[in-house]
């Protein structure tokens, strides 16, 4: 049977790359993404020390250099610096650094996602997963009666449990039915108002306090963010981050020249497809565990880089992490201070953010077919 030969990983088919093969070949290209992936990440460090200072405190970079050098270093707190200490140490940074850290997990979910399925509408949240592990939260929510310590470890349990049983559900069918991916994305969309009824269902039954805690996952926000919070994110995207680039070579070849050229060539495509979108959907879930629903971040982030660094997942998939980081860090930003003092929740600021550009990547694949 004969096969595509997949374009080669420094030479990945993306736009631009024509035009820059005169200007040096791979190496410069592979040079150049690695200056793009260096300077992201330093935005990414300033942008979280500037979205802290945003506020009525009148805080500066000055002080959250200060207090994060005090909380790392120690030393000796004056006592004029106790309440700037306290609110940047306390209230902003966590919420800022758990913000970044549940964006970049999601749009690094999405960005392998899309690259395994072909698809730049694929993400956590098209495909049910999201609304899933939303609707595992809740019910551990209502059995537990909103309560914290031990039950929250059953509100994440709960939360992940549903979302590899819904993506496991929704890929077996696709293999069992040779399901194409615009029939994936339908029956994830199917699956995505079934979960949103059946949350609804289990708000309707819900005492009051109980009720507020499922409503927050359902809007989707990093409000009371805890540093027990960032810490779990935030290890569970910096372990997967290495994973899966470890992995970023034969996800080009399935996402550049499909299953069968890349079976060609070694991958195991069937473990490879079933492995990655399994680290996905944890990422998703645990994301979702804390935070809530937060839809368009998997969809969006990966664009986003993808323009700004290309297509090649060796590249990509850090990029799409620093960019999903900045997306939800800037709109929770917004959130707070927009209608100041009261606070949007983030996952509302993002749709906002997120549909339109999700109506314009279905009309623009519309009118490319």
């Amino acid at each position: 049977m004969a096969t595509t030969t997949p374009p080669r990983d420094e030479d990945a088919a993306e736009p631009g790359d024509a035009a820059a093969a005169g200007t040096g070949g791979p190496r410069r290209r592979g040079a150049l993404r690695g200056a793009v992936l260096v300077a992201g990440a330093a935005v990414s460090v300033l942008a979280v020390a500037w979205c802290v200072t945003i506020g009525t405190a009148g805080i500066t970079v000055a002080d959250v250099a200060r207090a994060v050098r005090l909380s790392v270093f120690g030393g000796t707190l004056a006592a004029d610096f106790e309440q700037p200490y306290s609110i940047i140490t306390e209230l902003r940074l966590p919420r800022a650094l758990l913000a970044f850290a549940a964006g970049a997990a999601l749009s690094a979910a999405g960005a392998v996602m899309q690259g395994l399925l072909r698809n730049p509408l694929v993400s956590p949240f098209t495909l049910g997963v999201s609304p899933a592990a939303a609707f595992g939260a809740s019910l551990a929510i209502l059995l537990t009666g909103g309560a914290s310590g031990s039950a929250s470890w059953l509100v994440i349990l709960s939360a992940l449990g549903t979302a590899l049983l819904v993506s496991a559900l929704v890929l077996g069918l696709a293999s069992a039915k040779s399901l194409g991916t615009a029939t994936l994305l339908l029956l994830g969309i199917a699956l995505t108002q079934l979960f949103e009824a059946m949350t609804a269902a289990l708000q309707f039954v819900a005492d009051e306090n109980t009720l507020q805690a499922i409503v927050r996952w359902t809007f989707g926000s990093v409000n009371d963010a805890t540093w027990s919070e960032v810490r779990i994110v935030g290890a569970v995207a910096l372990v997967a981050l290495p994973v899966l680039l470890w992995f970023a070579k034969d996800l080009n070849a399935v996402a550049f020249a499909g299953d069968d050229a890349a079976k060609s060539l070694g991958v195991n495509v069937t473990a490879l497809r079933v492995g990655l979108i399994a680290l996905s959907v944890v990422l998703a879930a645990v994301v979702v565990s804390f935070c809530g629903v937060i839809g368009f971040v998997g969809l969006v982030g990966p664009h986003i880089a993808r323009l700004a660094i290309g297509a090649d997942h060796r590249y990509l998939l850090p990029f799409s992490f620093l960019t999903g980081g900045l997306l939800l860090l800037v709109a929770d930003t917004i959130g707070r201070t927009v209608l100041a003092p009261s606070v949007m929740p983030v996952g509302i600021v993002v749709a906002f953010i997120g549909a339109p550009i999700f109506i314009n990547l279905i009309l623009t694949r519309r009118a490319a077919s």
